[in-house]
């Protein structure tokens, strides 16, 4: 143990302190296994080293960047006596001090925290390509903030170094204050009965006679639980199947004997392991009595979840009708094909054409939607299993980690405030803290965005404590405080009003600040950027210059602590460009403790009192990756990767949950609703659970269909209740295991027509008739019966797959360990855990983990590895998030679809007209890419089901429906204007056929309607931006994937801008009425000209015809006023705010009405000439 004290000025550059006392042992309650550093960088800090015969060193602080100052320890212990020498190296300038935490005392870390912590959460790990990974501090502790921590040998009274007697060595007061015999003989006669650490008066037993027996107290240091133990770094060492210690992945490369341990240290295994000292009881520290440990497995034959079928009033009727439309599309595609129109055969060639690609794109959209299932949560289940109350004073949760990712690209398009609103819902969530960690991914390297999340941070130990203690409810503050309804309702405390005051007005400030740090920071800059040029001129004088020499000063980004932003400057300079800068990584919350941190006294300066209120806060962790010229960064998927190898390292929760900066968590308990699925019977399959996406600032009318329910209440719910739904991009919970590009633990085959006959097997080795490109990967676990099995393991885990990295290599198989069923819920030949195995201590992060990750951020890192291409998400597409999902469901997992009673995740969508159109072309491209790539369904596995197959085929084929759309939408007016029609005549079978798919269509949407719970609003609107989308956005994007594919050109991507909230006064939905011109508008805007031009044609040539055909005008018309009903909308953004039309909007109006007069004019002359003195000269071909 080392032992640091205070120096005085008049004292020694060197100081030796020797102590003794009677026989001790230093004994590590965290972990059986000892946790050494494997970097050497000259970062990694000191190391622990244990020496054979008794005797230990120990040093702290390293060398070259890391700090000289250090104390240098060492100890022996005899049978008689302990010695412990401590040489003390004062820090210098040059070098200052560092702590190392694994040598600090428990009592220390619990009273003064972590100084270890407080070096990395307050420093900036940069690092990358040709790069040394670097820590820059931002705030440096001085040696005199540090205080004295004694041994556990010596009294705590400050200037007593008596040692503690075998019968004063357990404190005498229940604080747990080390007292010497004679110090409290004294500070019960002269003290008045006061303890010195307390202040507290003594319990009855300074009273009594010293040699009165005292009880034990109650140790917190021995009755500490284990962490999680890890696997060891890579060599093969076996796991037993049903064994909850796994070895420490950060370990030695060395066998460990538990039972040893045991004997010598006299420990348990405490909490939530598989052994207990006897009969399942739990002894109490420094005594033999014992308490029984929790019971983590009640309530286990009660489910988690239930799945609740359609009712058969609704679904079956439902099915007929599909059953009924199929018939008629047949009849009337086959009267349409045998009766042709000789007057116009072009006209009917056109339509039987489109109408024939109509039928077979609704055939693929209904199909899927054969099984739609509704489900449900028990949350009471899930808390009394995973957090029993009973015997668990501690709160102990064996609920295995998440780690959640926010990304952001621009903090321009992405406004900062709107980023720190998601981050605080997140660090206020109901989960437990310790299995929570936050990860920020700043793509663009932005100073805003980092500031942003550091006042974000430090406005959450308000914001959190406020939520738990009053129940808020969204735990977004912007969300919060702009709500209509009553703020008191369901509100008890007296203290809530005075209290949510203080908050709201703290909250107003946060929101100055935030929006103020652009400005701020740029003056900043240039105030820094002057004194740096002053300083330069300065000494280019002193070197002999003139004044009127330029001296060339780089205009840098300054930080508020004087050193330079290490990502993107404004400026732009040379590695500090958005594509070109170092990857840094700032711990900007610390890992919690594992038990809650409770106040008893109120503290009078605090905003809210925090009594009886857990205060501790989440993990919390920017990243920004390397990003250098000449990489393929990979846009979102690649930042998304990069986290995951990141948070591997340093928190490697068994869960993942993706979240874009703008959707932030409404509902409190989401997290454990999704969890509900994954840790029931069954859930060991479940590569994901997917929330649907609501939305937050839409006008009310929702003019596009920014809401797209019929997608999210409808087609997903019908795919839930099959193989499950896709992967949307965000809101999303993932096994990491399943992210890593391992099968299920078990699988289905569908063989046969239709997928009829199901082959269930297990996966439990790989193939051997595979080659190594298609090598199934199994999950990572050791089985004795198995002798090849570590061999199969080795090559699941090759650095070609992962990477280099040995710690990211290692970790896997405690995140499968961790998302593993308990034993009463495992599936058939699947691995389970003992319940309350995960409730244990987080292991502390150390520099050399941050150093790691900082490793596997660079630019570099994914090089002749998988990532990409089977690990992770998926590269390739635009549309990641779907191609990411298909490959998981084409390995054999299943995914869910959990929509709760109140919306788990909120956020905003455009609701401006051009970038409405660009989102919805971004997705149709990434489809066109999908059809023109591997993930085609056509290629599926059988492991897919049918229909599964199907509805990812109709992912890739629907915007190739935009090229019969288009055409469609131009025949009525066609029509109009040659006088023809698409059939000879309105036959009665034609007008009866008609009429039965129209029916049969509505009715399919009624019911759909009801099962779904959607409104006819909705649908109707669905309906009408699928004609929008699909003459605007979906043949550019059909063009735009065709050139990819055949010229090799890419497609660019486009940032969807985030609207900020609107300020009081300001119109919420201003947004709206906002025009921007881009060529997208163009069809749209042609289609509706060409048709009412039409109307206009069509109407006044049978008016003045002598022989007027009623018929075919009335068809049409009908058809061009079908067209113009779903392009209403449409038509209404063009003309903005009060009516009014852009002036681009009537130049292209004029320009298409001149080109169709004429065209007309040439087709039907007056006089039946093509040569007339009003054509002025032109020519036609």
């Amino acid at each position: 143990m080392v032992i640091m004290a205070h120096d005085s000025p008049s004292s020694s550059p060197v100081r030796i302190t020797v102590s003794s006392s009677g026989g001790f042992r230093n004994v590590g309650l965290t972990s059986p296994v000892q946790r050494t550093s494997i970097s050497n960088s000259p970062l990694s800090g000191g190391e622990i080293r244990r020496l054979s015969g008794g005797r230990r060193a120990s040093g702290i602080g390293g060398s070259g960047g890391g700090g000289g100052g250090r104390y240098l320890s060492m100890s022996k212990d005899g049978a008689d006596e302990y010695v412990a020498y401590t040489v003390h190296i004062p820090p210098t300038p040059e070098h200052q001090f560092m702590s190392n935490s694994q040598n600090l005392s428990p009592e220390y870390a619990k009273n003064h925290g972590n100084p270890n912590e407080n070096r990395i959460k307050d420093t900036v790990f940069t690092g990358g390509f040709n790069s040394e990974t670097r820590a820059h501090a931002r705030r440096m502790k001085s040696v005199e903030e540090m205080t004295v921590v004694k041994s556990k040998l010596l009294c705590q009274v400050n200037g007593c170094d008596e040692k503690l007697l075998d019968k004063s060595s357990k404190s005498e007061c229940e604080c747990g204050f080390r007292i010497c015999n004679e110090c409290c003989i004294d500070y019960c006669s002269s003290g008045g009965g006061i303890c010195p650490g307390c202040k507290e008066p003594f319990r009855e037993a300074c009273e009594e006679d010293d040699d009165h027996d005292h009880q034990p107290a109650m140790s917190e240091e021995k009755d500490t639980v284990n962490p999680l133990p890890r696997r060891g770094g890579g060599n093969g060492i076996r796991l037993e199947n049903n064994f909850s210690l796994v070895r420490s992945f950060k370990a030695p490369n060395q066998d460990f004997d538990h039972t040893k341990w045991l004997f010598e240290t006299n420990g348990t295994y405490g909490f939530g392991n598989a052994v207990w000292p006897r009969e399942e009881c739990h002894r109490v520290a420094g005594g033999d009595q014992y308490e029984t440990p929790p019971v983590f497995n009640d309530r286990r034959n009660r489910p988690l979840t239930r799945k609740v079928g359609i009712s058969a009033a609704i679904i079956s009727p439902y099915r007929l009708l599909i059953v009924l439309r199929l018939v008629a599309l047949a009849l009337f595609l086959t009267w349409r094909i045998l009766h042709p129109n000789h007057d116009a055969l072009w006209l009917w060639m056109m339509s039987v054409i489109c109408e024939v690609w109509f039928a077979f794109s609704w055939v693929l959209d209904q199909l899927p939607k054969l099984c739609p299932v509704t489900r449900s949560t028990d949350l009471s289940v899930l808390k009394e299993r995973f957090e029993p109350t009973r015997n668990n004073p501690k709160g102990l949760s064996d609920l295995p980690g998440i780690d959640v990712f926010v990304s952001t690209a621009d903090a321009e398009k992405e406004p900062p405030l709107v980023t720190a609103n998601t981050i605080l819902s997140i660090l206020a969530v109901d989960y437990p803290v310790d299995k929570l960690a936050c990860y920020l991914s700043d793509d663009g390297g932005s100073l805003v965005t980092f500031e942003a999340l550091a006042e974000a941070a430090s406005f959450a130990n308000t914001w959190v404590p406020f939520c738990r203690k009053h129940e808020i409810e969204p735990r977004n503050p912007e969300a919060y405080f702009s709500q209509k309804g009553d703020p008191l309702k369901n509100k008890r405390r007296v203290d809530f009003v005075r209290e949510r005051r203080r908050v709201k007005r703290e909250y107003d400030e946060f929101k100055v600040r935030i929006n103020a740090l652009p400005e701020l920071i740029r003056r900043r800059s240039d105030a820094c950027n002057a004194r740096e040029e002053l300083l330069a001129k300065k000494e280019q004088m002193e070197l002999g210059g003139t004044l009127s020499e330029s001296v060339k000063v780089p205009k840098a980004t300054w930080m508020s602590d004087g050193n330079t932003w290490h990502g993107t400057w404004f400026s732009g300079e040379e590695d500090h460009s958005r594509g070109n800068h170092a990857g840094i990584i700032q711990l900007m919350l610390v890992p919690p403790a594992p038990e809650c941190t409770y106040k008893t006294e109120e503290d009078s300066e605090a905003l809210i009192n925090t009594q009886n209120v857990d205060t501790r806060l989440p993990m919390l962790v920017y990243v920004s990756r390397e990003k250098r010229p000449g990489f393929d960064h990979n846009k979102k998927a690649g930042a998304m990767n990069a986290l995951v190898r990141a948070s591997a390292i340093m928190s490697n929760g068994s869960f993942i949950l993706n979240l874009d900066c703008d959707h932030y968590i409404y509902n409190s308990l989401a997290l454990r609703e999704g969890m509900c699925f994954m840790l029931d019977r069954g859930g060991d399959k479940i590569c994901y659970v997917q929330f649907p996406q609501r939305f937050e600032g839409i006008d009310p009318s929702d003019r596009y269909a920014n809401h797209n329910t019929v997608f999210f209440d409808v087609s997903m719910r019908a795919l839930d209740g099959l193989q499950g739904p896709m992967y949307v991009g965000t809101g999303c919970i993932f096994r990491r295991i399943a992210l890593y590009g391992f099968s299920p633990p078990r699988a289905t085959e569908h063989r046969g027509w239709f997928g009829g006959r199901k082959i269930k097997f297990s996966l439990r080795r790989m193939k051997k008739n595979k080659t190594e490109e298609d090598a199934e990967m199994i999950m990572p676990i050791v089985d004795d019966q198995n002798n090849d099995e570590d061999d199969e393991l080795k090559q699941a885990l090759i650095p070609e797959r992962f990477g280099d990295s040995t710690y990211l290599i290692d970790s896997i198989a405690v995140a499968e360990f961790g998302g593993r069923l308990i034993h009463e819920l495992r599936g058939k030949g699947s691995h389970g855990r003992p319940s309350g195995s995960l409730a244990v201590q987080r292991e502390p992060i150390d520099r050399a983990a941050i150093e790691e990750a900082i490793k596997v951020v660079t630019c570099f890192y994914e090089d002749k590895t998988e990532w990409g291409k089977r690990v992770g998400w998926i590269y390739g597409s635009i549309t990641e998030d779907v191609v990411t999902g298909y490959r998981m469901h084409n390995r054999g997992w299943r995914s869910v679809y959990c929509v709760t009673k109140r919306d788990a995740f909120r956020g905003t969508a455009p609701i401006n007209l051009t970038d409405r159109l660009i989102q919805v072309l971004r997705w149709a491209t990434g489809s066109v890419e999908i059809f023109f790539s591997r993930n085609n369904a056509l290629f599926a596995s059988p492991r897919m089901k049918f229909l599964q197959r199907i509805a990812y085929f109709n992912v890739g084929m629907y915007p190739f429906t935009s090229i019969f759309l288009l055409a469609y939408c131009v025949l009525p007016a066609l029509s109009l204007f040659s006088g023809k029609f698409i059939v000879q005549s309105l036959n009665v079978t034609f007008l009866i056929l008609l009429l039965a798919i129209t029916v049969t269509l509505s009715m399919l949407a009624l019911l759909e309607i009801r099962w779904s719970k959607i409104t006819l609003h909705d649908w109707w609107r669905n309906e009408q931006f699928w004609l929008i989308g699909g003459t605007s956005a979906h043949p550019v994007a059909v063009i735009q994937g065709l050139l990819k594919v055949i010229a090799g050109i890419d497609i660019s991507f486009t940032l969807t801008s985030k609207p900020a909230a609107a300020d009081d006064g300001e119109d919420e939905f201003a947004e709206l009425y906002e025009f921007r011109f881009t060529m997208l508008m163009i069809p749209p805007v042609t289609i509706i000209l060409l048709n009412v031009t039409a109307i206009a044609v069509g109407v006044f040539r049978t008016m003045y015809s002598p022989f007027p055909e009623w018929s075919k005008l009335v068809g049409g018309v009908f058809f061009s006023f079908w067209v113009l009903s779903h392009l209403y909308p449409f038509a209404k953004g063009l003309m903005g705010r009060k009516g009014k039309i852009s002036t681009i909007v009537y130049l292209w109006s004029m320009l298409i009405c001149i080109v169709v007069s004429l065209m007309f004019l040439y087709i039907h002359p007056p006089d039946g000439s093509r040569s007339q003195n009003f054509t002025m000269g032109l020519q036609f071909p």
